[in-house]
């Protein structure tokens, strides 16, 4: 950027900066400006404010054609060299601050995973979730909200303003490729939200779950700039990855990887609500002329649906009458809400969902009972919503905070498939647990040894009046439920707005609600426009004309465009497909709706208005060049490859890998890859006197995984097929005291995916242990959910043949090697 571009502080004529604070009153001490009255309304006080310049209002930059805050960082101004070598003859230079515009207020945001559109009794759901309820009584309702059609393209959107293709999120992280609008890594020309108001002197946080971050970049080697510590937020609590154990998740605070937490009854969703509270109370009690800005993305509701124990009955026998008639009567309670109008028609459910009177009586107790749980998870994660809510209202500062409650990020899960699961990463590895496998595990569905996930059909019906779900972008897979209250910002109250709106809307509208510009440069990169549109025009205004009139939607080739009160769209991959249903776009079958009158697109048009569809199919060729869309990339599970995938990969090309001791949490992106292949672990280690005992390297958990351990001085391997099938290889030999080379030598019976093997265990070079190994996990064990470890089993146990959490190695770890048996 040229010299003249750049926006400097206006000084007067004696070259003292004059923004905030004059000369006289920065030398007197005995005014202030109102530049100088924080956002609370707390004056600083006399000293701070005879020493300080505070950057508070934009305004114009004299020649530089940028206002205040169009570049970021605001810099201080130039101080003049210092020629006088005594200190009492120099006045003390003002100290710098940036603050937000007088009045700015808190924000908080808040969003929810996989809920459905209709899930919420807010939007006419059976699943109690008071705290939008109560916000909707005090604020306003919009029910023509979308999203992208899954978590990371909506995550970056909704934290940008930018398109998902301009974020390179065409699809989950964890599936990037190398093609521009889908690698995974947002560029720096796109600054987050959080940045500009961390820049303007807002304190920021962020609490839950992040999937936005490359899984290349999660190891201890960094690079750390697109962790969100680093990306706006000064204050992380979560997880990365898409999902983990709530009852023993793999967290980080900030770039520091923490261990399993091992309170009594810990719940993540607790958890992360706690530290929320004592965040908010800490910064308003440090620094209360600093208005904050909280991200709170709940873990809630994504798979596993595991709520607290006292939660997993909340919601026994009401789903008995099962997903049909539960669609009815969620589109009746909305037509009495005002939510949709008279005649709205229900949307047929794809031919795969059966009819609910079809099912056996024990499908319909399976199917039931995962719904009732899934409900109980819902609400229990709304109370912790609440309860933070209720922690800001106890501070004084509910109604100087916008509260903006979006109840899910892309619709209901598909995981699960047409049957649930009670261990979501069976679909993942192409086993899927049929009814009877479902039933005899019904008793510990939902609990601590479960890893469970609900019927799609669930999902489906969650979508009233529509259907479709996650991966779809039509449906239930971009509408969205979203409440926003701000009392100081608008005197509208328990209204109804139905303007279309969209994730990349509420950037924006946050930037406006705190007067802070739209900046242009930010740490020295010019910025891509913003491409969303603030909301805050209908806020008092009811009836006012949609503003955001154009929105394309893409997903694995399912591919939308609206215009107008206009949706045309293509299923060109079904949720719970594997592959696409044609494999030329231009054969794909296209749909067209009238969503301002038919909002569950119920009555394809597509026949009747060809002019109309061909218009949007032209607009979504253009929209899609313009946003980098294309190329779109139909591949499913293959994706997760790198590559076939093409992406970055820290282990690409590695035949081997050398470890030690202490080298904990390695998730699976950034471990040597053990499945369905041969490979050999060679650990050097050595036994003290007495014997040794534990764990000296898995990978893996409760729900999949693998061990190599000592056990009474023995050395042992166990092999966890997806929590239904444990496989142990034993030796018959204690290790001698003293240096020991302990090998696990596992050969592959090949011939593609999910195959068994035979194991082998030898001491010093001499086999005392050999086993077979029948199924192995081909796909996955739990992409960033378990980790590898070095020297214990951490987070969950791979089996229980040790402490689950006291199983640390007794002994010394030199080295570890594990290496594929092919090199």
């Amino acid at each position: 950027m040229s010299k003249d571009k750049t926006p400097t502080i206006p000084e007067d004529e004696t070259g003292v900066p004059t923004v905030g604070l004059s000369r006289r009153e920065l030398l007197a001490g005995t005014a202030l400006t109102a530049a100088a009255v924080t956002t609370t309304g707390l004056p600083l006080s006399t000293a701070e404010a005879a020493t300080t310049i505070i950057v508070q209002e934009p305004a114009l930059v004299p020649g530089g054609g940028y206002q205040y805050g169009e570049v970021l960082p605001i810099l201080p101004p130039k101080q003049a060299p210092i020629t006088e070598p005594d200190w009492r003859k120099v006045p003390q230079p003002a100290n710098f601050k940036v603050r937000p515009p007088k009045g700015a207020p808190n924000v908080l945001l808040v969003l929810l995973d996989q809920v459905s559109y209709s899930d919420p009794s807010t939007f006419g759901g059976s699943t109690k979730f008071p705290t939008p309820d109560k916000l909707a009584a005090e604020g306003l309702t919009y029910t023509n909200f979308h999203v992208n059609s899954l978590c990371s393209p909506s995550r970056t959107a909704l934290l940008t303003g930018r398109n998902q293709h301009q974020n390179s999120q065409a699809a989950v992280v964890d599936g990037a490729t190398s093609y521009p609008g889908d690698t995974g890594m947002r560029p720096k020309s796109v600054a987050p939200i959080a940045e500009i108001l961390r820049q303007w002197g807002y304190c920021t946080s962020m609490f839950g779950k992040s999937h936005e971050t490359p899984p290349w970049e999660t190891s201890v080697s960094g690079p750390f700039d697109r962790w969100p510590a680093r990306q706006g937020f000064e204050k992380f609590y979560g997880f990365i990855g898409g999902e983990k154990s709530l009852f023993r998740p793999y967290l980080v605070d900030g770039t520091t990887e923490l261990g399993v937490p091992r309170a009594e009854n810990y719940h993540f969703s607790v958890d992360m609500t706690d530290k929320a509270i004592a965040w908010v109370r800490a910064t308003r009690a440090l620094t209360p002329d600093r208005p904050f800005f909280m991200y709170y993305a709940a873990a809630g509701a994504h798979p596993p649906h595991t709520p607290p124990k006292e939660w997993l009955n909340k919601y026994n026998g009401q789903f008995d009458k099962g997903w049909d008639k539960l669609r009815e009567e969620i589109l009746e309670r909305q037509i009495e809400m005002g939510l949709m109008p008279p005649g709205t028609k229900l949307a047929e459910n794809p031919p795969e969902i059966a009819k609910w009177d079809t099912l056996s009586a024990d499908a319909k107790k399976v199917l039931a009972r995962q719904m009732e749980v899934y409900a109980g998870y819902c609400e229990h994660t709304d109370r912790e919503i609440g309860r933070l809510i209720q922690a800001v209202e106890d501070l004084g500062e509910l109604d100087n905070t916008v509260v903006i409650y979006i109840a899910g990020d892309n619709g209901g899960t598909a995981i699960g498939g047409l049957n649930g699961t009670f261990n979501e990463w069976s679909n993942l590895n192409s086993a899927p647990e049929d009814i009877p496998y479902l039933l005899t595990r019904l008793a510990e569905y939902g609990g601590p040894n479960s890893y469970p996930n609900y019927s799609v059909a669930w999902a489906m019906a969650g979508s009233t009046p529509a259907t479709w779900c996650i991966n779809a972008c039509q449906g239930g897979g971009q509408n969205q439920g979203m409440v926003i209250r701000w009392p100081k910002g608008f005197q509208s109250k328990g209204e109804i707005r139905k303007q279309y709106t969209h994730l990349i809307d509420i950037g924006p509208t946050i930037l406006e609600a705190a007067g802070i510009p739209e900046p242009k440069w930010v740490n020295g990169v010019e910025q891509i426009p913003i491409a969303g549109t603030s909301i805050s025009y209908s806020f008092d205004a009811p009836t006012a004309a949609d503003r955001h009139t154009v929105q394309y939607n893409e997903c694995s080739g399912n591919r939308s465009m609206y215009k107008d009160g206009w949706l045309a769209c293509v299923m060109h991959r079904a949720p719970w497909e594997d592959h696409p249903r044609v494999d030329d776009y231009a054969k794909d079958t296209w749909e067209l709706y009238h969503v301002a009158e038919d909002f569950g697109q119920a009555v394809n048009l597509a026949d009747k208005n060809p002019e109309k569809l061909k218009e949007l199919q032209d607009l979504f060729h253009e929209e899609a060049i313009k946003f980098g869309v294309y190329p779109m990339d139909d591949r499913s599970f293959e994706r997760l490859n790198a590559t076939n995938a093409g992406r970055p990969d820290i282990m690409a090309g590695r035949t081997e890998m050398t470890l030690y001791a202490g080298m904990t949490g390695m998730a699976e992106n950034v471990f040597i890859d053990t499945l369905s292949r041969s490979f050999v672990i060679t650990a050097d280690i050595e036994v003290p006197k007495g014997g040794a005992d534990g764990v000296i390297l898995s990978q893996g958990g409760l729900f999949g995984g693998w061990s190599l351990y000592i056990k009474e001085g023995k050395p042992k391997f166990a092999y966890n097929w997806l929590a239904r099938e444990y496989y142990y290889i034993e030796g018959t030999e204690e290790l001698p005291e003293g240096k020991v080379t302990l090998v696990h030598d596992f050969s592959y019976d090949g011939d593609g995916l999910h195959k068994g093997g035979t194991g082998r265990l030898f001491i010093n070079g001499k086999q005392v242990g050999e086993g077979r190994i029948d199924k192995t996990q081909g796909a996955v064990y739990s992409l960033a959910g378990e980790t590898a470890d070095v020297g214990m089993d951490a987070y969950s146990p791979v089996c229980d043949d040790y402490d689950p959490w006291d199983n640390a190695f007794k002994g010394t770890i030199n080295v570890i090697k594990v290496k594929h048996k092919e090199a």
